[in-house]
């Protein structure tokens, strides 16, 4: 298998499924929006990207099945899936706020190999594929060179709907208020984490999240050079519905804060 090859067809996938959407929003004076669950949205545009996604993805890499978040295809592959978020950051997109992006990761087996993230507003495509660096638009990126949690600025989310660990996360909040650059919130995990490979923010950290929301993002940060992990210092981020991702010279004390407050 060509990953190169692969990573860049994905790319070209989602830069045309990108302009679908924006023409759409464009178009649109008042969007459709349907709710999944409590502040979960989700829109016609989510769905008709998710499935344009699906069709190219088919063509890419037929033997691959599907791990997408609005459910287009239920396929299973055997050794590969896609992973798909078509609309990372739907309710941004809603209120026609940025950021908002495409994530589309292929894993083989258990292990990630190739990550796209599309960031539309900017027209930022994020993207790398087992053994090669991180790129940005086709230039080499790489986590930032900051040393310490204080002079590191930090991107976090806020859960939609669990609420039992409400309080140990905003202990959080008030520790990196208090001891770094300070602390954002976007409203788009995918973006936050490849925010983190370029260097804008040094660590990223949130809980109740899903596949679709972290493996293309968490691929590209450790091809930048970052580390991540669950809360508890494992390996259980795509899955386990938590994720820290952080530039390697961070990496330890921050981890070590967020499993004191969150564990």
């Amino acid at each position: 298998m060509n990953h190169e090859k692969i990573c860049k067809q994905v790319v070209e996938l989602t830069k045309k499924v990108g302009e679908f959407i924006l023409s759409e929003q464009k178009k649109s004076n008042s969007l459709k929006v349907e709710v999944k669950g409590l502040h979960d949205f989700v829109t016609y545009i989510d769905k008709s990207s998710e499935q344009k996604l699906v069709d190219g993805l088919e063509i890419i890499l037929p033997e691959a099945g599907f791990i997408a978040e609005e459910g287009t295809s239920v396929k299973k592959g055997e050794k590969y899936n896609w992973i798909i978020d078509p609309l990372d950051g739907t309710t941004n997109f809603i209120h026609g706020l940025a950021p908002f992006a495409i994530s589309i990761a292929l894993m083989e087996d258990k292990e990630i190999i190739l990550g796209v993230v599309h960031e539309l507003n900017l027209d930022e495509c994020f993207y790398a594929w087992e053994g090669s660096n991180a790129f940005l638009n086709g230039n080499v990126i790489n986590v930032s060179s900051k040393k310490k949690i204080e002079d590191s600025l930090i991107a976090t989310g806020f859960p939609y709907y669990d609420f039992e660990r409400l309080k140990p996360f905003m202990e959080t909040l008030e520790y990196f208020m208090q001891n770094s650059h300070g602390v954002r919130r976007l409203g788009s995990a995918a973006t936050d984490l490849v925010y983190v490979a370029c260097g804008r923010f040094e660590a990223f950290y949130e809980y109740s999240l899903s596949p679709w929301d972290v493996a293309a993002g968490a691929f590209i940060v450790q091809q930048a050079g970052g580390k991540v992990s669950d809360f508890s210092g494992g390996e259980n981020y795509i899955f386990g519905k938590e994720i820290v991702a952080c530039n390697n010279l961070v990496f330890s004390d921050f981890s070590n804060i967020v499993k004191q407050f969150m564990v």
